[in-house]
C-alpha cells in the first residue's frame, strides 16, 4: 500500500511539473522582450537558451505586392527591418513606406522572422503606406507644376531673345545718328510688356523662381533702354546729303564748209 501511494504521488508530481513548465513555456511565448541595436534599430531580444533546434542558415521567401510577386533570400534570424531592406531595391519603396503582413498580422521591423514563424518558402504580403501614396502624389503634381514652369518660362525667354536683338539693332541705329520711327519703339515696348505679364502669371518657387526673376530683369532693361531711346531719338537731326555735280566741257566744233562749183 505504501509503494502503490509512493508511485501516486510521484506521477501526480510529474504531472505537475509538466503542466507548470507548459503554462511557463505559455506565458514566455506571449511576452515579447526587446533590446537596442548598437545602430539604434529596437529588436526582439533572443535567449539562447531557447533556442533548441538550429535554424536554417538562408530562407527563401515569397513577396506579393499587388499584382507583383518577388521571391528574396534572407537569413533565418533576420528581422522584419531587413527584410524591407532588401524589399527597398527591388520595390524601390523606402522602409518607413513599407508594411509585411505575415499570418494576417502586420510585422514590426524588430521582430526576427524565425520567432514569428517564417519558414522557407514562407509568403508575405508587402503592402505600401497610405499616407506615402498619398505624398507621392502630391509631390508628383508638385513636379508637374514645376515643369510646367519651367517650359512656360523657356518660352518667354525665347521671345526675349529675339525681341532683345531687336533693341541692340534700334540702339545701334540711333547711335550711329539714324532716325528710327516712333511707332517701332513703341510697338517693341507693347511686346516687351505681354512677355512681362506672361511672368506674372506663372506660379514658382525656388530655383524656377530664380529663372523668373532673371527674365523679369532681362524684359525691364529691355524697356528702360527703348524709354531712353524714344526720348533720344526725335532730338536726331536728319542729315541732308548735297549731291554735287561733276561738270564736262562740251567737245571742240569743226566747221564744215560747203564747196560749189
Amino acid at each position: 500500500m505504501v509503494k502503490a501511494r509512493s508511485h501516486l504521488c510521484a506521477k501526480m508530481s510529474s504531472s505537475s511539473t509538466t503542466t507548470a513548465m507548459s503554462t511557463s513555456c505559455r506565458d514566455h511565448e506571449d511576452e515579447i522582450e526587446w533590446e537596442m541595436r548598437p545602430g539604434g534599430m529596437l529588436v526582439q531580444k533572443r535567449n539562447d537558451k531557447d533556442d533548441c533546434v538550429p535554424p536554417l542558415l538562408n530562407v527563401r521567401l515569397r513577396i506579393l505586392h499587388g499584382v507583383l510577386r518577388y521571391e528574396i533570400s534572407v537569413n533565418s534570424q533576420a528581422t522584419f527591418g531587413e527584410v524591407k531592406k532588401v524589399l527597398m531595391g527591388k520595390t524601390g519603396l523606402q522602409i518607413g513606406d513599407q508594411k509585411i503582413i505575415y499570418k494576417e498580422k502586420e510585422r514590426l521591423n524588430g521582430e526576427y522572422l524565425d520567432r514569428c514563424g517564417v519558414k522557407n518558402r514562407s509568403k508575405l504580403i508587402l503592402m505600401e503606406d497610405p499616407s506615402s501614396i498619398e505624398r507621392r502624389y502630391i509631390e508628383m503634381r508638385k513636379n508637374a507644376r514645376i515643369q510646367t514652369a519651367y517650359r512656360a518660362i523657356s518660352d518667354v525667354s525665347m521671345e526675349v531673345d529675339k525681341l532683345a536683338e531687336q533693341v541692340s539693332a534700334i540702339e545701334k541705329s540711333i547711335l550711329n545718328g539714324v532716325k528710327v520711327p516712333e511707332i517701332q519703339i513703341t510697338t517693341l515696348i507693347e511686346m516687351l510688356m505681354r512677355q512681362a505679364i506672361k511672368l506674372d502669371n506663372i506660379s514658382a518657387e525656388g530655383d524656377v523662381y530664380a529663372q523668373k526673376h532673371l527674365q523679369g530683369k532681362r524684359v525691364q532693361r529691355c524697356v528702360e533702354t527703348l524709354d531712353v531711346l524714344k526720348i533720344s531719338n526725335p532730338l536726331i537731326k536728319p542729315v541732308v546729303v548735297a549731291a554735287k555735280w561733276e561738270t564736262f566741257d562740251p567737245p571742240p566744233t569743226t566747221s564744215r564748209w560747203e564747196f560749189f562749183n
